[in-house]
């Protein structure tokens, strides 16, 4: 449940933010500057704040105890970090390559992806990654929006789980602790590469 949820998320996440980041930092329309500080507001309230009303809606839809009652409040919730990091790796690609572009015939949307996106794979690669994390570990959401353990995450699993008596099996719970690590270890491993270039890039155009 924990990757299948933590990787639809990323992945929704990362387009999205991708297409909000190309948006507002290379294109030019009235309260562009506003939208993103207006995300950034919104991602400031408390998740405990919420998660009530969240619990409230989704029972009345029919999504409690689903995988879509956690991938939607977490799009909702990663959004604001994605988009900003993207738009700090986009606004350090020159508009010139745009404008090229777009005088040689291309959309908006093949610019995106033909262009920019190749250009800024580390600051992608970085924010998908964060988002995927940041799902992995959440607990709040996952413990109040569901119910048992087909469709409960991996730390929900470990904080309810007892043993055969109702007795707390620490080293069970060490153990499952320590493996629970190893899908974070594994990508930052196979990405590692384009995480250090996403921050050295910046510390030298910095």
């Amino acid at each position: 449940n924990s990757l299948w949820i933590s990787t639809i998320t990323a992945i929704i996440v990362t387009l999205f933010s991708s297409m909000a980041a190309y948006a507002v930092s290379r294109m030019r329309f009235p309260g562009r500057s506003v939208v993103p500080l207006l995300i950034l507001a919104m991602s400031m309230f408390p998740q405990i704040s919420i998660v009530g009303y969240l619990f409230e809606m989704f029972s009345k839809a029919g999504l409690i105890n689903s995988h879509m009652a956690l991938i939607l409040p977490y799009i909702a919730w990663t959004i604001p970090i994605a988009l900003w990091i993207n738009m700090s790796y986009f606004t350090q690609i020159p508009l010139d390559l745009d404008k090229a572009a777009l005088v040689d015939g291309a959309g908006r949307m093949k610019v995106l992806y033909k262009i920019i996106f190749p250009l800024a794979l580390p600051g992608i690669f970085s924010s998908a990654l964060l988002v995927f994390i940041a799902c992995f570990n959440e607990f709040l959401f996952a413990i109040m929006l569901t119910i048992d353990y087909t469709t409960q995450t991996l730390p929900v699993g470990i904080a309810l789980f007892q043993g055969l008596h109702g007795e707390i099996p620490w080293g069970n719970l060490m153990a499952a602790s320590v493996v629970s690590t190893l899908p974070i270890m594994l990508m930052y491993i196979a990405l590692r590469k384009q995480i250090l270039r996403t921050f050295t890039e910046g510390a030298v155009k910095g």
